[in-house]
């Protein structure tokens, strides 16, 4: 492979139960967040990254503070967001915050750009879904052009035009590594390349190979500039657990839990055993045991030729000591036996 492979994980900060079966409050699944950060950065996992979400099943509306807060107590893992939802925030404001992050966690900080499959914070900060597209294109013109660190002059339809303005502050070690997460649309793949950045495949349904042709596309627009390509990474949902059927057992109903709670929003009918096992023995539900998860992981990252792959560990109600053994058995098994099976050397 070109490129170093790395691996990281994703959170969305999902509200879990305690040992009484109840949800814990908002604020302890965050501070839970951070020791799940100290853990990974203790087993050596390259990358943790916080979603954003504006609703009661989520615990983190301001993923930036959170990673700040991973800054100070861990070492060497580089923290992001995923994702932070660009179109209905302010893009200065935005790299300022993962500028500061960059500062604290000295040099770790990423940021991975979307649009996010939620709507809720655009009636929360008052914009308008119409303008769902226009919003997303220009605010990602104007983040780009503050990354080269210079002073920006741009205009556009979303807000005044800036002339020769500075931001701050300023990187130490610029640039801030920027990806955008795409989920499936072609156009979104050509704007990245556009834009000059990595690109990070939201895999969270279907067979993982069948975005083979979004990798592939990335790759032949880039081969029209004078630029070599970025890296390509998936981030697609999992758990680890000693064995198959420890990990189902486990996993199955909060994971059905928040599935169907979702479903109810957007018309999907509840999710059975059989769609569950379907998408564990042949879709993109990295679950199992390590041996049965490595497996999975080389074959995805065979497959699409990506340097990256990011496992959401959390789901639901999935109580905080389940995802820490899920990240234990991730670092200290899951990975070596990838590197192991792509013939990869560690770093």
């Amino acid at each position: 492979m070109a490129q170093e492979l790395e691996f990281g994980l994703d959170t969305f900060g999902d509200v879990t139960n305690g040992a009484d079966g109840k949800s814990l409050p908002h604020a302890q699944v965050i501070r839970n967040l951070v020791a799940e950060a100290e853990l990974a950065d203790s087993l050596g996992i390259d990358f943790i990254g916080v979603g954003e979400h504006h609703r009661a099943d989520f615990a983190v509306s301001a993923p930036e503070v959170v990673l700040a807060a991973m800054a100070a107590r861990t070492q060497r893992i580089r923290l992001g967001s995923s994702v932070t939802v660009l179109s209905s925030d302010d893009p200065i404001r935005v790299f300022q915050r993962f500028a500061t992050v960059d500062a604290l966690s000295n040099g770790r900080a990423e940021v991975i750009l979307g649009r996010g499959s939620f709507t809720e914070s655009f009636p929360l900060f008052g914009f308008d879904l119409r303008d769902y597209e226009k919003l997303f294109e220009e605010k990602l013109d104007l983040f780009a052009a503050l990354l080269p660190q210079d002073k920006v002059s741009w205009q556009g339809s979303i807000r005044p035009a800036l002339k020769d303005q500075r931001v701050y502050p300023p990187l130490e070690r610029a640039p801030l590594k920027t990806w955008i997460g795409v989920g499936g649309s072609p156009e979104s793949v050509v704007r990245a390349v556009r834009h000059d950045l990595p690109l990070m495949l939201a895999v969270i349904g279907g067979d993982p190979l069948r975005f083979k042709p979004f990798v592939d596309l990335y790759r032949r627009a880039y081969a029209q500039t004078a630029k070599a390509p970025k890296p390509v990474g998936v981030h697609s949902p999992g758990y680890v657990a000693a064995s198959d059927d420890r990990a189902k057992e486990e996993f199955f109903a909060p994971y059905k839990q928040m599935r169907d709670r979702i479903g109810a929003e957007r018309g999907w009918p509840p999710m059975g055993r059989d769609e569950f096992e379907h998408e564990v023995a042949h879709g993109s539900l990295y679950l199992g045991s390590p041996e049965t998860v490595a497996r999975k992981i080389a074959a995805t990252v065979k497959g699409l030729g990506v340097s990256r792959f990011q496992l959401k560990y959390s789901a639901g109600p999935l109580a905080h000591e389940r995802m820490l053994e899920c990240i234990r058995l991730y670092g200290e098994t899951v990975i070596p036996l990838v590197r192991e099976m792509l013939g990869a050397v560690d770093p």
